[in-house]
């Protein structure tokens, strides 16, 4: 159950905004013999961010890692704000509010580890994965029963929408 300062919270969200390894992904990384780099993703997470959008919540995706597999997750989801080998995240999701015209308090973001923090600690929702390092959890607002991989994004996306005015 969630107390009254949360679900305000998850009502003022305009933007979904993630992290990809270890949050849309378990974060294992394997690799073909010849060099290519491989993730799973969970097909339900996927169909959230498919519902949140329709519903009317922007999503970003901003990760350090960048290869073609990841571009084609974020075309194959129609993602808007898709940012690949972004090492300070911030400021491009900073960027992104300037564009929608929207501030950092109407964001959710969803991360797992250090790299993340500065962007859990300016957001109006910060969320950690099930399995995200403690340090992320301390700084997070909910924390999602779910690992990353294993619909801890369908998750958020289940909560935004029921709780969407």
């Amino acid at each position: 159950m969630l107390d009254a300062d949360l679900i305000a919270k998850f009502r003022a969200v305009k933007l979904l905004s993630l992290d990809l390894d270890g949050t849309l992904t378990d974060g294992g990384i394997y690799y073909t013999d010849e060099g290519t780099e491989l993730r799973k993703y969970f097909v339900q997470d996927g169909f959230g961010i498919l519902m949140v959008k329709e519903a009317g919540i922007e999503v970003a995706l901003i990760t350090m890692s960048d290869t073609p597999s990841i571009a084609r997750r974020i075309e194959k989801l129609k993602i808007r704000f898709g940012h690949m080998g972004v090492r300070h995240k911030l400021p491009a999701l900073q960027a992104i509010c300037t564009e929608l015209g929207i501030g950092l308090e109407q964001v959710c973001h969803v991360a797992d580890d250090l790299n993340d923090l500065d962007v859990l600690q300016a957001v109006g929702l910060p969320v950690a994965v099930a399995n995200a390092r403690p340090t992320v959890k301390a700084a997070a607002a909910y924390v999602t029963q779910a690992s990353g991989g294993h619909g801890a994004v369908r998750e958020v996306c289940d909560l935004i929408l029921e709780h969407k005015l």
